[in-house]
């Protein structure tokens, strides 16, 4: 049997293997799969050969190219109140029309009516400027390349997405703290193009949270605000379009209940505790309410360094000055009563040398026996006859009554006493019980009941009306 001989054209014709041949061949084969690898990737293949991205789409006469905006915040942190910024993590997108494309159906995978494309690719389209007006640094988010893409429609719209880190600075109000809102804007404007050229609106999805977004010491109100202007700007001597978004920043209070409120009040109501003490722990009541003070300011000096120093007062500032206040006229309260009680001793003492000096009268034969009768009243002392005669003597032998003022204003000594207790009583007998009542002491019971008063009543003004400046505010 015959063996079968293939024909002389089915089969190559044979080269002679050299290194030369070897090496062009091989460079050929590599080419020829770089170029099929990256056929869908030159920017040719959807840009026509006149394409020039410098120029912006074309568009009627008069009207100009819409780019829509959409945001969606990932995490906002770093709410610095020292710098008056804070730093957000987000997603922008924008989408414009682009007429002058072309597109191929082979660029798109089966029942889709859009094909993404790596970031370089935008590089060769044109693509509006927008910026954030406010913001102090903006970058793209990077790992092991930008995270960004190019995704283009059928329907000749482009779609370009970026993950972005923004710090936006923001003018903040410390009226309210700790129960301040902040407002702080998001600008976003057209850095070259006016309104005439290019403008900006916002999407129908606008500006959206990531809804496990939480805050530290901060709540996202919700709903934002979003604006679309065209303000004028003078630094470019033209009218730009400008996108806004407002991030409302409400400060929780739990935070300052726990560490400032409650402390200082604590410490109100401990300075209240002297006012049960003797005047005679006078280490104890001083100690107690020089502590007290010294407590509120070093917490006031703490609390200082928590936020920048502004030319306003605060709300916090009140409240911590109306402790100090508190603590300090308890303080002045002690200060008032020792007075008082020195001088109620120096009167106590100078009357108890004047009394031996009333002339005594024999009464019933018996020497040093008083014919009067003397009763405090103050630091003076009033004298009066009593009726000695006996039941069984007649009535005509009976001496009137009368007042003997001369028996104590014949001393001196109990004038100059007199008159000083005309200007400052500093103890009086109390007409109903006829017991010896004390100035100071008098002090000091009252004191333990209007301190808390006055300090319930401060209280009750100060949390209503900052909470209605709150929400007016708000």
């Amino acid at each position: 049997m015959t063996p079968i001989r293939p024909r002389s054209h089915h089969l190559p014709k044979m080269i002679p293997c050299t290194w030369p041949t070897t090496l062009f061949f091989l460079i050929w084969l590599c080419n020829d799969v770089a170029s099929k690898r990256n056929h869908t990737l030159k920017p040719r293949v959807v840009l026509p050969e006149n394409y020039v991205k410098e120029m912006r789409p074309p568009a009627r006469k008069g009207q100009p190219v819409m780019v829509e905006f959409s945001i969606y915040v990932v995490d906002v942190n770093s709410i610095n109140v020292e710098d008056m910024d804070f730093r957000v993590d987000m997603f922008i997108r924008q989408t414009w029309r682009e007429s002058r494309l072309q597109l191929p159906e082979d660029i798109f995978e089966e029942g889709d009516d859009h094909v993404t494309l790596p970031p370089e690719f935008f590089d060769n389209l044109w693509h509006p400027d927008p910026y954030f007006l406010n913001s102090k640094v903006t970058e793209i988010a990077e790992l092991t390349h930008k995270f960004s893409s190019v995704t283009l429609y059928r329907n000749q719209t482009v779609r370009y997405a970026a993950r972005m880190h923004a710090i936006i600075a923001c003018q903040m109000e410390f009226q309210l703290y700790p129960m301040d809102i902040q407002s702080c804007p998001i600008y976003i404007e057209s850095f070259s193009y006016s309104n005439q050229k290019v403008r900006f609106r916002w999407s129908e999805s606008g500006v959206t949270i990531n809804p496990e977004l939480k805050l530290l010491q901060y709540h996202i109100g919700q709903p934002l605000r979003l604006e679309e202007t065209n303000g004028y700007m003078i630094d470019k001597d033209g009218n730009y379009s400008r996108l806004v978004v407002y991030f409302r920043f409400e400060r929780q209070i739990g935070h300052h209940l726990i560490q400032t409120f409650a402390p200082s009040s604590l410490v109100v109501m401990l300075s209240w505790f002297s006012f049960w003490l003797d005047l005679d722990a006078i280490p104890g009541r001083v100690t107690l309410l020089v502590t007290c003070m010294l407590t509120l300011v070093t917490m006031f000096t703490g609390l200082r360094a928590d936020i920048p120093p502004v030319a306003y007062v605060k709300a916090l500032d009140l409240w911590m000055a109306g402790c100090m206040m508190f603590v300090f006229a308890a303080l002045g309260e002690f200060v008032v009563v020792k007075v008082l009680d020195k001088q109620y001793q120096v009167n106590k003492s100078k009357m108890q040398e004047a009394l031996p000096r009333i002339i005594p009268v024999r009464l019933n034969g018996e020497k040093g026996s008083c014919g009067t009768v003397a009763a405090w009243e103050g630091s003076g002392v009033r004298c009066r006859k009593v009726d000695i005669t006996s039941p069984t003597s007649p009535p005509a032998a009976t001496p009137a009554v009368h007042p003997a003022p001369s028996a104590p204003h014949s001393n001196p000594h109990l004038v100059g006493v007199e008159r000083r207790q005309s200007i400052l009583q500093v103890a009086w007998l109390d007409a109903d019980t006829g017991q010896e009542r004390v100035l100071w002491r008098e002090i000091d019971k009252l004191s333990r009941v209007v301190f808390p008063a006055l300090f319930l009543l401060f209280v009750t003004m100060y949390w209503p009306v900052l909470l209605l400046k709150t929400k007016t505010s708000s």
